[in-house]
């Protein structure tokens, strides 16, 4: 689900599941892992760049696979991939630049949440619209809070809107917000600028200045698992198949 390649000093980590929107179905987690693992023992590679394929970034997780999720045990083990994975992006010792153009929601934001610097052109859409469905964004909330203030954080977890490239400027989602189709020039720029660094120096900075993030993905983990066995949660996920508002109780 992620194609890949390197140029320059460059790799980039293209999501290229289009005729999906970029949709984040399980194993994409583990190619994610793989993509990482592959970049980081090139030592060619000084930074890395994550873009989308087609319309958008990425809508985020694919709704439809979590109805395979057949036990608490099985939510469990699909919530701790997509986490871990998420978190590898934090560890991985070189630079991370995502450039976003359209929608980047869910899954889509989250990612982008942990790369060092995203650009986004101005058709960029972010938005974490989880409670949708009856769940809430797992690493938005164990680590959302060092790059957004609690009031960004809680309006878009509990209203689930999507907000355009300036606002998530504003908010700290983004660094640098181009003209429509710019972002992946831009990200390159700023790509190649990061290869001509020391990178020992950008690998120790880059873990001194994450070294401060919560250790809340343990919490999340327990959280969104819980969630994905509520009666809410099973309605939302019918909801959305239906195309319909859901009808939720709180059970």
């Amino acid at each position: 689900m992620i194609s890949y390649s390197v140029e320059g000093g460059l790799a980039t980590a293209l999501l290229d599941r289009a005729d999906k929107l970029n949709a984040m179905a399980r194993p994409f987690w583990a190619d994610l892992e793989k993509v990482l693992a592959t970049a980081e023992a090139d030592p060619e590679v000084r930074a890395l760049i994550f873009r989308g394929a087609g319309r958008c970034f990425s809508v985020g997780g694919d709704i439809e696979g979590f109805g395979e999720l057949v036990d608490a045990g099985d939510r469990r083990a699909y919530v701790r991939e997509a986490l871990n994975a998420l978190r590898a992006i934090e560890e991985f010792p070189k630079p991370t630049i995502a450039a976003v153009h359209g929608h980047a929601l869910g899954g889509g934001c989250e990612l982008t949440i942990v790369c060092d610097i995203v650009v986004a052109d101005e058709t960029a859409k972010f938005g974490m619209p989880e409670t949708q469905v009856g769940l809430v964004p797992g690493l938005g909330v164990a680590r959302g809070l060092a790059q957004l203030n609690l009031h960004w954080m809680k309006y878009l977890i509990f209203t689930g809107e999507t907000i355009g490239a300036a606002d998530a400027r504003l908010a700290g989602l983004v660094n640098v917000v181009t003209p429509e189709g710019g972002h992946v020039e831009e990200a390159e720029r700023l790509g190649a600028r990061i290869a001509a660094r020391a990178p020992l120096a950008l690998a120790l900075g880059k873990s001194l200045l994450n070294g401060h993030v919560d250790e809340g993905y343990a919490h999340a983990i327990d959280a969104v698992a819980f969630l994905q066995g509520t009666n809410d949660q099973a309605e939302g996920i019918a909801a959305f198949e239906e195309r319909r508002q859901p009808r939720f109780e709180g059970r």
